[in-house]
């Protein structure tokens, strides 16, 4: 087994996994710390070490809020640990590998982790790379800066980094993505054979790297779980980067909280300090994120990936049954034909005879519906007429607990990542045996760019077509497995989803 490593920097020692043909190398640096004048700056590189690296053990999660400290529904699933350790020195990567020697050129899976870019580490439980390791792919799980020492915009740090003034999380992703290429054959991968992957803003966060035509010839297949989220109600969508100019304003207002006048006086402050004062700056600002910096970030990726302004990939994408419902917040039918017509304008009445604009779920208000399946189908139809292939899905089984959590939103991590062992809810054997499918085709994804192929019982599994709008698939995992559906969007959805592709289209 490949237990020690020479990488670029130096030479590493990994540790078993619970399976011994499995090594785990953990708290790989792959960047200099982003501390003290590399606070708020590209990432540096690296230095080289002497001697042999201890990486048994995960490095420092990124400065956020304290883990486990709620009783909110992730810190019952997986930020369990307040003690976990936590520091600004964070740009680590993990990999878990079966090779026996360098060079087997095995394919490689690069996850970026979510949590609104505000939160979230390569070290959750749910992300364990053993299972997908022993399918024959190396792992790797990247950890990058968070909330304001990620995502900070400001005038001074513009003016002194015009050629990297924002994005620092996203820029410790790409640095990732960079090692990878240069040292990843030492660990049995082939840096030719790369697909990037992650939920949420981590799906964002693949977005945004697909977006980055810089980024040509670094990965060739990309996995957007539960990412392309824009609401057919609103004008405004989640994830759009602002404009740098814009964003700066934030960081004026987030430095006089601070107290502090000029970039030297914050990059002076402690770190702990200063990610506590910003968890107090949000309970009355907006966060920072990813902006448009025409650098790294050149516009909204979503629209860039629809128009092919991107790096060349095979797509992924899906959502959960449950996650972020949309709908239009009105107290009656009359004040629902006022919204219609604002949002839908002369579609207003076609809008309104849909027998779903009715529908009316309790606290949530009329036609419920989710943005992110109109959002993931519609771009999907886009790009199939352009000759780009895509996959979608759909995560839909029933989660065992008391909580009744429905499929909330990350309740598949568990299962793409065959995990479920480590959480605390009862599954029981169907829910194994969907894992074990879903992590399989992820896994001949990855692969092969193709989800098809064999189970890991040497079976053909249910086939999967790219999707396309006259030949809709989409592979729903239910309660009883996995099975393929050719059902075109319903008459109500598809108005949502050409609404949205409309609104898309106009993103410049």
């Amino acid at each position: 087994m490949l237990r020690q490593v020479r990488t670029e920097n130096g030479v590493v020692r990994g540790i078993e996994a619970a399976d011994p043909r499995i090594t785990a190398f953990k708290g790989i640096p792959f960047a200099a710390p982003p501390t003290g004048k590399n606070r708020w700056r590209a990432p540096q590189p690296c230095e080289n070490w002497a001697g042999v690296r201890d990486c048994s053990r995960f490095a420092p999660i990124s400065m956020q809020w304290i883990p486990g400290l709620g009783d909110d529904i992730y810190c019952r699933e997986w930020h369990v640990d307040p003690e976990i350790p936590m520091g600004e020195d964070c740009l680590y990567l993990n990999v878990w590998t079966k090779a026996k020697e360098p060079g087997e050129k095995m394919p490689v899976l690069v996850w970026f982790f979510g949590g609104g870019l505000q939160c979230g580490y390569p070290a959750e439980m749910e992300f364990d790379g053993e299972r997908i390791a022993r399918r024959g792919i190396v792992v790797v799980t990247v950890n990058y800066r968070v909330g304001a020492l990620g995502f900070l915009t400001h005038p001074q740090i513009s003016r002194e980094q015009q050629d990297a003034p924002a994005n620092f999380g996203n820029l410790d992703q790409q640095a990732g993505l960079r090692w990878v290429q240069r040292n990843i054959a030492a660990f049995g991968g082939d840096p030719k054979k790369v697909t990037i992957a992650g939920q949420s803003a981590g799906g964002g966060s693949v977005m945004s790297q697909l977006a980055c035509k810089a980024n040509e010839g670094l990965f060739s297949g990309a996995v957007v779980m539960s990412a392309m989220i824009f609401d057919p109600y609103l004008r405004r969508e989640v994830g759009r980067p602002e404009l740098l100019k814009q964003a700066e304003k934030k960081g004026l207002d987030f430095f006089e909280f601070l107290g502090v006048k000029t970039l030297e006086e914050a990059r002076a402050m402690d770190a702990v300090t200063l990610q506590r004062s910003y968890e107090k700056y949000m309970e009355g600002h907006q966060p920072f994120f990813t902006v448009q910096d025409d650098k790294f970030c050149v516009g909204d990726p979503i629209a860039l990936y629809t128009r092919g302004e991107c790096v060349d990939a095979v797509m992924m994408a899906g959502n959960t049954s449950d996650e972020f419902l949309n709908s239009i917040e009105v107290k009656n039918e009359v004040k629902l034909k006022e919204a219609a017509v604002k949002l839908f304008g002369d579609k207003a009445d076609e809008f309104m005879a849909f027998p779903e604009t009715r529908a009316a779920v309790s606290g949530q208000g009329y036609a419920p519906a989710s943005g992110i399946e109109c959002t993931v189908k519609g771009v999907l139809t886009e790009t199939a007429k352009a000759g780009r292939k895509g996959y979608c899905y759909l995560f839909d089984p029933d989660m065992p607990g008391w909580d009744n959590p429905g499929t909330f939103h990350s309740s598949d991590l568990w299962f793409w990542f065959e995990t479920l062992a480590k959480c605390w809810r009862p599954f029981t054997g169907r829910h194994y045996d969907l894992a074990r499918q879903m992590c399989d085709y992820f896994c001949n994804f990855i692969k092969t760019g193709d989800p098809n192929g064999e189970d890991l019982c040497g079976l053909t599994l249910p086939r999967w077509e790219p999707w396309s709008g006259e030949a809709p698939c989409t592979m729903k995992f239910l309660p009883d497995g996995a099975a393929p559906s050719t059902e075109p969007l319903t008459p109500f959805k598809q108005f949502l989803s050409d609404r949205i592709m409309e609104r898309i289209r106009t993103i410049k």
